[in-house]
């Protein structure tokens, strides 16, 4: 089923192409000599049509993609098949510089975007052509240069709005994913730094090293799976223990009958004012070896030798799941609470005269709304537990360390964590490529599965 969906999408994708080619023909075709000008020149129809505002828009960002794909960026785009094939010597005391593999990459693929976004608005050229011909054909009157601008702020304020938004999404979220993915595909390490040194293309190498396919030199595959099978179980315990502890502290103070429930709330929410920066470096030192913990355990008797709490990969697991529940319970509290006063108390009320437990209670009337409305918050958590980098670096920076494991892994890394060291600490590039890549695929998978099956997507009419 997934093959035939997949061929239909690709078959839809070359119909629609073949329609658009078709299009852009009969424009050349059956166009005035206006409109055969505005394929070199784009602008050119509007400005002879008296579309001034529309025409020197169109003309600007043509001249202003040219001069940056042939002025600058060509320049680069001619070597991004090899990413440089002259390095950096040094002559005596004089520095010749070479090729620099960094640029290269990076202003490469901003060659192409310029491209495409030339082809994409040379597009709209012809079709605001093709419209302006076919309401001049109908007797009817062009929009003015006024009524153009006057839209910006009225039917087209959406686009106004959103354009420098989406080109800083564009230029700082969108074009760093692209390089990254194009780091992977690269030798990009230690031993090749522009730019003194070139790296250059090696295909699928990293993911074979990752993955321990060919029998790697560094034997990254099963370092990967430990790092990956641990961020798993930690983004689950992280994600449910502090969901339904947080639920049950905010019915135990909701509960009639307890009293300053103010207090309680208020002392809860003190853990999130304190910035994690402070608390987590400060919990960490405390279960250090010559901590404080240790030494009272020992001052008091209750112990022989100090725990190790850092050293220990089992205890330093757990540790840190215990003290995210510190940092975690408070923000579901806050949630659940308001979410519970929602609730209709005449369905409580009716449970009761069935004769329903408070357990019951709980399972078939106060579960049920929960998980419906913070569905999506409950999938936005565990996804911002398998990147919590916070709790995992200020504790203890993913120790303990193995000999087990490969390139600094710890053994509480998270891979975001993991990917984070290769980078600071041994600048290799390209294998925290192939993770970043790992990370944003299995985030993925899981957001669109889990998302799928939420009772708030399937029945969105269940509880209204």
């Amino acid at each position: 089923m997934d093959g035939i969906k997949r061929g239909n999408a690709v078959t839809r994708f070359f119909r629609w192409l073949g329609a658009d080619l078709r299009e852009i023909g009969r424009t050349f075709a059956e166009g005035d000599w206006r409109t055969k000008l505005s394929f070199l020149i784009m602008g050119f129809g509007q400005l002879c049509r008296g579309q001034i505002a529309r025409g020197v828009s169109m003309l600007a960002l043509e001249g202003g993609l040219l001069y940056f794909i042939f002025g600058f960026g060509w320049q680069y785009l001619t070597k991004l098949v090899t990413l440089g094939t002259i390095e950096t010597r040094q002559d005596g005391r004089v520095t010749i510089y070479g090729h620099n593999s960094f640029f290269i990459l990076l202003y490469g693929i901003l060659g192409i975007v310029a491209i495409l976004a030339l082809i994409y608005l040379w597009r709209v050229n012809l079709k605001q052509n093709r419209e302006a011909e076919g309401l001049l054909a109908q007797g009817k009157r062009l929009p003015s240069n006024k009524a153009d601008l006057a839209s910006l702020l009225d039917k087209n304020f959406d686009k106004t709005l959103l354009a420098l938004p989406v080109l800083g999404i564009f230029i700082f979220t969108v074009v760093p994913i692209i390089f990254m993915i194009c780091i992977a595909f690269t030798n990009y390490d230690v031993t090749h730094q522009p730019p003194s040194k070139l790296f250059s293309w090696v295909g699928l190498d990293n993911f074979r090293e990752l993955f321990g396919i060919g029998g790697g030199s560094e034997g990254f595959g099963g370092t990967f799976f430990y790092v990956l099978g641990w961020t798993l179980v930690w983004a689950f315990f992280a994600t449910f223990l502090t969901y339904f502890l947080g639920m049950a502290v905010a019915i135990l103070i909701n509960k009639k009958g307890i009293r300053f429930k103010k207090l309680w709330r208020t002392i809860l929410v003190m853990t999130i004012a304190v910035p994690q920066f402070v608390s987590l470096l400060y919990v960490g030192k405390m279960f250090a070896a010559d901590g404080l913990v240790n030494a009272y355990l020992l001052k008091w008797g209750w112990i022989k030798q100090t725990i190790p709490f850092w050293t220990n990969a089992t205890y330093a697991r757990i540790l840190i799941i215990v003290i995210n529940l510190w940092i975690g319970i408070p923000y579901t509290m806050l949630i659940v609470t308001g979410l519970l006063m929602n609730i209709p108390a005449e369905l409580y009320e009716s449970a009761r005269i069935d004769g329903a437990n408070a357990f019951q209670t709980f399972r078939k009337i106060t579960l049920p709304y929960m998980l419906f409305v913070t569905g999506p918050f409950l999938l936005t958590q565990f996804i911002g537990n398998l990147n919590n980098f916070n709790v995992i670096f200020l504790l203890n920076q993913g120790k303990p360390q193995s000999m087990n494991l490969s390139n600094n892994a710890g053994a509480t890394d998270l891979l975001v964590t993991w990917l984070y060291k290769m980078t600071i600490n041994d600048s290799n590039y390209k294998i925290a490529a192939v993770i970043g890549i790992m990370v944003f695929l299995v985030t993925a998978i899981i957001s669109l599965v889990v998302y799928n099956t939420m009772p708030s997507v399937k029945d969105e009419e269940g509880f209204q």
